[in-house]
């Protein structure tokens, strides 16, 4: 998301987000609390100053998705400067332990008419949010399940961020993973597993992830190796050649890393 610079502002942008006043007042949430629930008016927007929270819809049949994952610098809640205030179409629940600025939808929408120096910021930020929807929504049409996994969890470590990532990711179950990509538990273990395996991550309750997991995503067919240490790029016919030990493979599938 972008960097907030308020230097050559008369409006210091960072200061009004980092801080309470007329309109706008600071929250702490505790893992697993909501910022607000699908269903409720959409009555304020918030800007997350700490922590990590999770975006789920719940269909009428009772399923839920997770649609997007949320860190640090990141607004949550902005349909609620629609022209016409409605209800919330998803639920934001807190990951982790987070601090959040939660603006009045008036104020928000007040401050945005007003100084520009903040609309360039906020619309900066809905490009950003534009363009990574459309990444997961990629990512989940056209990507293995593996592929999404290590995704996702690349995204909680913020590689790809400015700054050193948070390589020791919020804890979470196998079961949430699960429901964030789209499969089961069971895969999400056996996967989990091969990436410890492969050393891209170590997991001792909570998972420390590696910048080797860029490997996933970065070399299509990486999984189909079934060495236990695969080159990153495999000789020309290898691929065509069976492995002789599929019948191995799946039967682990149920291993877990509890």
């Amino acid at each position: 998301m972008p960097t907030i610079d308020s230097k050559n502002s008369a409006f210091d942008v960072a200061a009004f987000l980092a801080s309470a006043g007329l309109g706008r007042k600071l929250i702490h949430l505790r893992p697993r609390q909501p910022f607000f629930s699908q269903g409720n008016p959409a009555d304020s927007i918030f800007y997350l100053q700490k922590g990590s929270a999770k975006l789920t819809v719940v269909s009428q049949a009772g399923k839920e998705a997770t649609i997007t994952l949320l860190a640090a610098g990141d607004f949550v809640g902005e349909e609620s400067i629609a022209a016409v205030a409605g209800l919330r179409m998803a639920t934001a629940t807190a990951v982790t332990a987070c601090t959040a600025l939660k603006i009045e939808r008036e104020e928000m929408i007040r401050v945005m008419r007003q100084e520009h120096s903040f609309s360039e910021v906020f619309l900066s930020f809905l490009l950003a949010r534009s363009m990574r929807i459309q990444a997961d929504l990629v990512d989940q049409l056209f990507n293995s399940s593996e592929k999404r996994l290590a995704r996702i969890l690349l995204l909680m470590a913020e590689f790809g961020k400015p700054g050193e990532p948070e390589t020791l990711i919020p804890y979470i179950t196998q079961e949430a993973l699960a429901k964030m990509i789209g499969t089961t538990r069971s895969r999400v273990s056996f996967f989990m597993n091969r990436f410890r395996k492969l050393g891209f991550i170590e997991y001792n309750g909570r998972i420390q992830v590696h910048k080797s997991l860029l490997n996933v995503i970065l070399h299509d067919g990486f999984f189909e190796q079934n060495a236990v240490s695969p080159p990153l790029l495999a000789p020309p016919n290898s691929r065509s050649k069976p492995s002789g030990r599929k019948t191995a493979r799946v039967s682990k599938t149920e291993q877990t890393v509890d």
